[in-house]
Parts: structure tokens; sequence; C-alpha cells
């Protein structure tokens, strides 16, 4: 018989504000969050402190909102590198307990647990000891989900924060995991909840009980997956990765004008977007995560992202982006700089493990388009990067239909 399973997933709460914390401990106690532009009091609220949650400020809250709710918000402007460094430092401590180590996230990570016990001793001391751990060698918080599978350890990990340990095995599903509303569920986003919600299924108890069959025709290969999780059944192994794989893909430009037409942003988001394709191909990546930044004539950053399913085809970056544009665009504020990134790779473009599941019956369509960039990539490589551009198979694609 095989031995189960022991799988934690690590979660720093409030990581960005908790990281800016550990260096400027008068923070600590007060209502403090960082965010977009603290000068202007303009943007939004990237990570805000237990103090300030208490006044019900939240994560993406806009800002002038947050400081209505809690007019003693003390804001930090947000340092991406410093917050890089940190994550490093989590990681590192983290690798110490096991090498099988998949970070999913800036601040958070699966350790596959399996075999610790003689050494660690049982997971819930295990985990407290690494929680105690982190919180004395990097002054930083965290909750633990410990579970047989990546999927339930998500979920386990989600249920209480912060400075939580949670298990979630096999039997405790009916009661801690059955009654949660599909929404809550690690993998399902908005769409994909309402369209369950449309079909009676309320609850991942619902969806768990549901006819696999009906499932799977709806939502395509996605479903069989969004089915077995709901049933507690995920065999995804923990994957350790490489200290230099790619973190992210990027791209950006300072406009020689500002612009306040959509239409020019958006064909130089298609430029960014090709350049963006062509790199995680080169690479043999796929990532989930696309970002864009809009900066304004003002100066205001504006940042947003959008799960996708893996993916490495042009188009796929290009509509997410698109989509994320379209949703923040103002046009009383002419935009100075359009970026977009992909990121959240997983090795050698496959693995579909815990992908997202919104727009999983597109995943053929994905794959054509994939096959189609690579061939491009093919010709630009012998003829020159000029020769055929994704703006001309746009316009093409358009005059076809």
């Amino acid at each position: 018989m095989s031995m189960q399973r022991v799988i934690f997933l690590v979660d720093m709460n409030a990581f960005f504000i908790g990281c800016e914390m550990t260096r400027n401990p008068s923070l600590i106690g007060i209502p403090a969050a960082v965010a977009g532009d603290p000068k202007k009091r303009s943007g939004i609220i990237l990570a805000a402190n237990y103090d300030a949650r208490a006044f019900g400020v939240k994560t993406a809250m806009v800002l002038h909102e947050a400081l209505k709710l809690c007019p003693k918000l003390t804001l930090v402007p947000p340092d991406h590198h410093f917050y890089g460094q940190k994550s490093e430092e989590v990681m590192a401590l983290l690798s110490n307990y096991t090498p099988a180590l998949e970070q999913n996230s800036i601040d958070e990570a699966w350790l596959d647990m399996t075999g610790c016990e003689g050494i660690f001793g049982k997971p819930l001391d295990a985990a407290k000891r690494i929680m105690e751990e982190i919180k004395e060698k990097l002054g930083l918080w965290c909750s633990i989900g410990i579970a047989e599978s990546k999927f339930l350890a998500k979920m386990a990990a989600e249920m209480k924060k912060p400075l939580g340990i949670t298990e979630l095995w096999k039997n405790d599903i009916p009661s801690k995991l059955w009654p949660l509303p599909v929404k809550e569920m690690y993998g399902i986003g908005a769409k994909t909840a309402e369209k369950l919600n449309r079909m009676g299924i309320k609850t991942i108890g619902n969806l768990a009980k549901s006819d696999a069959n009906l499932i799977i025709k709806t939502f395509g290969k996605g479903g069989n997956d969004m089915h077995q999780h709901a049933n507690g059944i995920d065999n995804s192994p923990v994957l350790a990765r490489m200290a230099d794989d790619m973190k992210s893909v990027g791209r950006s430009t300072t406009l020689p004008e500002d612009i306040s037409d959509i239409e020019k942003a958006k064909l130089i988001l298609m430029e960014l977007a090709d350049d963006i394709g062509m790199t995680v191909r080169k690479h043999g990546q796929k990532g989930r995560t696309v970002h864009i930044t809009l900066k304004y004539s003002d100066f205001r950053v504006v940042t947003r992202q959008a799960s996708i399913p893996a993916t490495c085809a042009t188009k796929e970056i290009y509509q997410t982006g698109c989509s994320l544009l379209e949703q923040n665009w103002d046009r009383t504020r002419p935009v100075r700089l359009i970026g977009i990134s992909l990121s959240g790779f997983h090795e050698g473009c496959a693995s579909d493990q815990l992908s997202l599941f919104d727009q999983t019956e597109d995943h053929v369509k994905n794959e054509k388009h994939e096959s189609i960039d690579r061939a491009m990539d093919k010709i630009r490589n012998k003829h020159g990067s000029e020769i055929i551009t994704f703006a001309a198979l746009v316009k093409k694609e358009k005059g076809k239909t």
C-alpha cells in the first residue's frame, strides 16, 4: 500500500504590506496599505494589513473608497523589487524542509512533505514549526493548508487567515469543502461559477454529486478536472522549479505623444503581445497570468491582471490584454505608457494541472492559434520578423468575418 501524500500550501498573509512592516516597524499596529500612488491619493489598494481590513479596506479597492472607510490609513508606495527579494527569502527557508517545492506565485508555494514525519513530526507540528520560523526569522505571517493533494491544500490555506493552519483530509471533504459556494473553489472564475449556478450547481458539494458527463460536455476537458477536484481527487505532482526559471516576460513602450483613442492603444498592445508570444514560444513556456500597465499623462499608474488557461498563443495574450484595457480605459485621461506581461509559467508548455476552468472549451482553439504562431515564427526566423505580422493576420481574419 502506498504512503499517503502530505502536501502543504504556504500562503503569505497580506504579503506586500507585511514586507513593508519588516523594514518600517512604525506601520505595526496601525491601519496601513500598499497602494498605487499614495502622493496623489489615487490608484488602488495592492495589499492592506489586518488593522486596515478591520475598517473594511480590501485589496483592489479604489484608494478614495478605502480612505472614506479609514481616513487615518497610512499609505506606502509599492516596491516590487523588495517584495521579490523577500519572496526569495521565504522560498529559501521553505526549501530547508523539502526539495519538492513549487512556487505558485510571489507569496505562496506547495511543499511535498510526504515521508517527512520522521524528521519534522506530524504534519500539524511541522506546519507550526514553519509558521513560527517564518515569523521569527523573516518577520512575516503566513497561513498553511495541509492535505493529500495540491488542490485540497490550496483550499485549506484559504480557510483560516491570518496565521491559520487547516487540515483538509479526505474524510473532512463533506463537512469542510462541500458546503462552500462554487465561486470559492480554486480554479473556478466568475464566468464558470455563473454558468454552474444557472445549471443549479450552487455549492462544491452540488458539483461533486453532479453528473460528470454533463459537466465534461458543458466545460470540455477542464470539466473533468473540476468534477474530480470537487470530489477531492487531484494526483498532480508538486513540481520543483529551478532557480533560473523565467518568472515573467513583459514589454512596455512610452508613447511619443499621449493618446486617448483606445483603438490606437490596442494596436500598440498587439505589437507588444506579439513580441511576448514569440519570446515565450522560443523558451518552450506557457503562462497563466496576463498583466497590463497603463501610465497616464498625470503619471498615475494602473496595473490589472487576469488569469487564463496556460498559453503561449499571441492571440490569447492579446485578447486578454484587450479585455483588461477595455475594462480600465478612461477617455478623460490620456495615456503615456502601455505595458503587458505574461507570467505564471509551467515547464515545457505543458501542465494543465489545477488550470483555471474558464474558457476551457476554447482549449482546441488555443492549440490551433499556437500552431499558427509557431509556423509564423519559423517564417520570421528564416526571412526576418517584418515579413509577416500578427496585426496583418488579424486584419485578414477580420476581412473574412
